[in-house]
């Protein structure tokens, strides 16, 4: 009996389990959203969440436990300057698990994406002031028309005129070259 096991084994034993769920969390902190199977998902959760709350002490001793998981300066860095301030205030929520249509090719097992709750703001220049929707549609069209470059023809190379009654000549064969034995 199972009684006060908690977790899932998820065929591998507890080491490859712990280097398994280090991975996954480096990923999740580097990139923000990996897609993984429904089951390693769940069980991430745990472990990118304590991480966040690590990340939400920021202190010396919190940053070296995050080291032990993280194992590279950088991605703790990363942790806890632009990670962590994210939730400053919240209490938990901080992973999503969003389930996909499709599912594994090999085994049919439940795909799903992985993500952090706040993901970081993509820093794209806008313009000081934006124009209303329908003028800046039909301009949008006139700059896709003006930026297309005119389709330029290429000139063709004159042929030879035939005289009447004349064929074509038949294209010439060239004899395929025998392989001979290497000399050995």
């Amino acid at each position: 009996m199972r009684h006060n096991k908690s977790g899932r084994k998820l065929n591998r034993n507890s080491s490859h389990r712990k280097a398994m769920f280090k991975n996954m969390a480096r990923a999740v902190m580097a990139h923000e959203t990996i897609r993984t199977t429904e089951a390693k998902a769940k069980e991430l959760r745990g472990v990118v969440d304590g991480l966040i709350t690590l990340a939400l002490k920021n202190d010396l001793p919190a940053r070296r436990q995050a080291f032990k998981i993280l194992g590279n300066h950088k991605l703790v860095q990363h942790l806890f300057d632009n990670v962590g301030p994210r939730y400053a205030g919240g209490q938990g929520g901080y992973t999503r698990i969003v389930k996909l249509s499709t599912v594994r090719p090999g085994d049919a097992a439940p795909m799903v994406i992985f993500e952090l709750t706040k993901l970081a703001e993509k820093k794209v220049e806008e313009p000081a002031v934006e124009a209303p929707k329908a003028a800046a549609k039909s301009e949008d069209k006139a700059e896709e028309k003006a930026e297309k470059p005119a389709k330029v023809a290429k000139p063709k190379t004159p042929k030879a005129p035939k005289a009447e009654g004349e064929k074509a000549a038949p294209k010439a064969k060239t004899p395929k070259a025998k392989k001979e034995p290497a000399a050995e």
